[in-house]
């Protein structure tokens, strides 16, 4: 989904070029070396503005590819459409001792149309150039040429976005004419900015320029935005896209002139529509059940598709258009959503933002520009702010999930834009528990039933399942539980889609020889549907500990043992409590009942690099447990 990204998005994968330079790959110093499989040679990326509605874009890149992992930034994929246009491109294709193997041209790239499987109007367009080399080390090499008839948008430079890329020289320089405002925000770059003026004085040129940056580690728990991570946002004062011109320095006047140009006059539904949104609403007096009652109504009369044609990568539909035919894109249904609000005087904003799930980026607090993917839906009412998903048909009202939780949204009102925070779900909510009454005979064979009931961000983790075959479930389930010799006789989901809601997944279950038999002893693992694996040792951390999102698994098994049976095995029973999480298991024996009860927690949050060996440790204790064999006897 583009939605309010620009269509023109550079996927600078690889390269620069003049064909006499000199790209033996000895001459990389040693020290870039360590963790790369990429190496940036030269980067040079050049933005000129000619007129608000002529921008130049000219990017050489020359990259160094180390090894296979590497492979991924030797190709070029160069978005177009009818905003943007392709001048030139040319490359080159050098072997390790810097001699040009190969020349690349225009006729060398493939072109497509760029689809995602869901867009119904989509006039964007693709270049790609896929590199035909498996002799490592190479050098790849690209000169293009790019013009945009429009201003709102420029792309970032982050010359080391990747792990495994090192970077020789890297510079991006922004042309302007004098009276231009530029407005930057710089991320980690170790240089200042370099000013100076064209010779006959009427443009002034920003540049930054970074050198000998060695390749970031690729560690497990890194912050998804690296801390080392070098970056350079850019924004105009004054801008033209298509028809559309204006002007903005902050949040505020950025999201004004997006409710007045983009969104406002775009809200009027039917009259059939509005007096069928009254009928249904009448009665209810609780603007918050009311809203509930809407929500459903546009979720059964609409689905999601992607439009992404000029400008419909930021303006929303009319709504009478929606109404009419019964589909958007997420501006256009959210904008759909507001319009039925409206009819009954409830206010909703209309909310721009980085939708993406293990990941949660917010706007730049102090830095208004075009950032965000998506658009969502705020009900901002007294005391219980309310947000909605618009695009998914079958979300729980007030329920947004893992793809726009925690973060910072731009809301577009009649008053300007505000930053607001989108909510939490913390550990706690975010539960699985799980209960499981099990009975193992004295043969090895294991029944029973299973119920596991999923909160917070894991309500949606058997979302598809729920909408499949049920032969196909099942299939899907024997991932999710890999018990040996797994027969699988009933499998039942139910959802509570109230505004806490809950999935429950009901399993009744069999599986022979899940228990050893030998010297009329049975040894079985407690915990066969709930495993932690280990974290893999590391040595000179750099980075912190990231942990994205923080969980709650909680686990009760009660076995029922063959008669005559007694327990032949140290009984399970450890407690550990960390400041990233917790985990605690508890086995104990009544009779013939053998309960097994699992606790573990981790908690989100950035911790120093030094926690890594701790949580190594804990993984390792958690794993070692998970994997507990009970030992039973004859009495």
């Amino acid at each position: 989904m583009r939605g309010i990204l620009f269509s023109f998005l550079l996927t600078i994968v690889c390269v620069k070029g003049i064909a006499q330079n000199n790209y033996a790959c000895d001459l990389i110093a040693k020290d870039l070396l360590p963790y790369a499989s990429v190496v940036v040679r030269n980067e040079e990326v050049n933005i000129e503005i000619k007129d608000l509605d002529n921008v130049i874009y000219h990017i050489k890149k020359v990259v160094t590819v180390l090894n296979k992992n590497g492979d991924t930034k030797a190709g070029l994929s160069i978005y177009y459409d009818k905003i943007t246009s392709v001048k030139t491109i040319k490359g080159f294709v050098y072997d390790e001792f810097g001699k040009s193997i190969q020349k690349i041209a225009e006729k060398d790239f493939d072109d497509y149309a760029v689809s995602d499987g869901f867009s119904l109007f989509n006039d964007d367009r693709v270049k790609v150039y896929k590199k035909a080399i498996n002799q490592y080390p190479y050098t790849i090499e690209f000169e293009y040429e790019l013009k945009a008839k429009q201003s709102l948008h420029f792309p970032s430079w982050q010359p080391n976005d990747e792990t495994g890329l090192a970077v020789e020289k890297s510079a991006y320089s922004f042309t302007c004419p004098v009276g231009y405002n530029l407005r930057y925000k710089e991320f980690n770059i170790p240089s200042k900015m370099a000013m100076s003026a064209s010779k006959d004085g009427r443009l002034k040129i920003y540049k930054w320029q970074v050198e000998h940056i060695k390749a970031l580690k690729n560690e497990p728990f890194t912050p998804i935005k690296n801390t080392a991570e070098i970056k350079l946002m850019l924004a105009p004062e004054k801008f033209v896209y298509e028809t559309f011109s204006g002007s903005f320095t902050n949040w505020q006047q950025f999201g004004k002139w997006m409710y007045d140009d983009l969104i406002k006059d775009r809200e009027a539904v039917p009259t059939e529509t509005a007096n069928y949104i009254k009928q249904i609403t009448d009665g209810i007096t609780d603007p918050k059940l009311k809203a509930q009652k809407i929500y459903e109504y546009m979720q059964h009369k609409t689905h999601y598709i992607s439009v992404q044609v000029g400008i419909g990568g930021y303006r929303p539909f009319l709504a009478s258009d929606v109404d009419k035919d019964g589909y958007g894109d997420c501006k256009a249904l959210v904008n759909y959503t507001k319009s039925l609000f409206n009819v009954v005087g409830i206010e909703s904003y209309y909310c721009v933002v980085h939708a993406g799930r293990g990941e949660k980026i917010g706007m730049v607090d102090d830095f208004a520009s075009i950032q965000g993917n998506h658009i969502i839906l705020c009900l901002p009412f007294k005391n219980d702010t309310t947000w909605l998903e618009c695009t998914n048909q079958k979300m729980p009202f007030g329920f947004l999930g893992d793809f726009t939780d925690d973060r910072t949204v731009l809301a577009c009102t009649p008053e300007g834009g505000k930053l607001l925070h989108t909510p939490k779900y913390t550990a706690d909510n975010n539960l699985e528990k799980r209960k499981a009454n099990f009975v193992i005979s004295a043969t090895g064979e294991l029944t029973g039933d299973m119920e596991t009931v999923f909160k917070g961000t894991d309500y949606e983790d058997r979302e598809g399942l729920i909408a499949e075959a049920q032969a196909d479930r099942i299939k899907e389930v024997h991932r999710y539980y890999p018990i040996n010799n797994l027969e699988i006789e009933k499998l039942d989901y139910k959802q509570d889609k109230s505004i806490k809601p809950t999935t429950t997944e009901y399993i009744k279950l069999s599986a022979h020889e899940y228990a050893a038999v030998t010297d009329g002893k049975l040894y079985f693992a407690i915990n066969s549907v709930n495993r932690t694996n280990a974290l893999r040792q590391m040595q000179n951390r750099i980075n912190p500990v990231y942990i994205n999102r923080g969980y709650t698994e909680e686990d009760e098994i009660t076995y029922t043992l063959p008669k005559g049976y007694r327990l032949d095995s140290e009984p399970l029973n450890k407690t550990i409590n960390k400041n990233f999480g917790s985990f605690t298991v508890i086995m104990t024996l009544n009779g013939d009942k053998l309960t097994y009860k699992r606790k573990f927690q981790l908690k989100d949050g950035t911790y120093s690099k030094e926690t890594y060996d701790e949580m190594v440790d804990f993984y390792q204790t958690v794993n070692d447990a998970d994997l507990y064999n009970v030992a039973l006897v004859k009495n």
